[in-house]
């Protein structure tokens, strides 16, 4: 994937691969071990139940920085 920096990612849509709208993104985390990029944090739409995926303290969904497969005019994860 090219890169890409993190203040052009801020509030980003955040689609799946199957065209639900998922939410805007909030935040990424990152390992501060190795450095790399862990999680999306998203703030979920309304109408997507995010229980496939863990939560944050404050309940938004952590989706895995793996299963990103395009940054374009929004993200798409793999679902």
């Amino acid at each position: 994937m090219a890169e890409i920096l993190a203040e052009n990612l801020s509030g980003k849509a955040v689609m799946g691969s199957d065209g639900a709208e998922l939410g805007m993104l909030y935040n990424i985390t990152m390992d501060l071990e190795t450095g790399r990029l862990e999680h999306l944090v998203i703030n979920p739409d309304e109408t997507y139940d995010a229980t496939e995926f863990e939560r944050d303290h404050e309940g938004r969904p952590l989706i895995p920085v793996r299963r990103v497969q395009a940054v374009k005019d929004h993200m798409i994860i793999e679902r």
